[in-house]
């Protein structure tokens, strides 16, 4: 499983996203890449979009934007403890782990969901393609 790097040495570039973590360059449990993880935010949001227009939508078809973050939120929330990602994670073969191993629990999840929807978080990356919304919450987003 991967590990927290310690050292001042660590944040230093590595030969790899990962590395730094014990993770491997490539295939199972490799950092996923940013165009698996932009088609699982568009998988992760069409369901959601579906939803908030089934529900959540006024008489001149406009939907709640409110309502659409929220559904989005609570799906992220569900289904990274108890399926290891969200839909678009799964179905595009990537799973959320927690850096120290073990069960990712239900903190991590809304930690690193609430930060993805401030989107900032999220586009700030260090040297192994971890947005900060990972790095806090302890996380990494592995090929699996």
């Amino acid at each position: 499983m991967p590990r927290e790097p310690r050292e001042p040495a660590d944040a230093a570039p590595s030969e790899w996203p990962g590395k730094r973590l014990g993770l491997p360059a490539t295939g199972r449990l490799s950092v996923a890449r940013l165009g698996r993880r932009i088609a699982a935010l568009l998988v992760d949001q069409a369901p959601a979009y579906l939803l908030a227009f089934a529900f959540f939508r006024s008489s001149d078809g406009i939907i709640d934007g409110l309502a659409l973050t929220l559904i989005f939120a609570a799906m992220q929330i569900v289904f990274i403890p108890t399926i290891g990602g969200s839909l678009g994670h799964r179905l595009l073969g990537m799973r959320v782990v927690a850096v120290d191993g073990g069960w990712i629990g239900l903190w991590r999840p809304i930690v690193r969901t609430v930060l993805l929807l401030l989107v900032i978080p999220a586009v700030i990356w260090d040297a192994d393609q971890r947005g900060l919304h990972d790095k806090i919450a302890g996380t990494v987003l592995v090929r699996y």
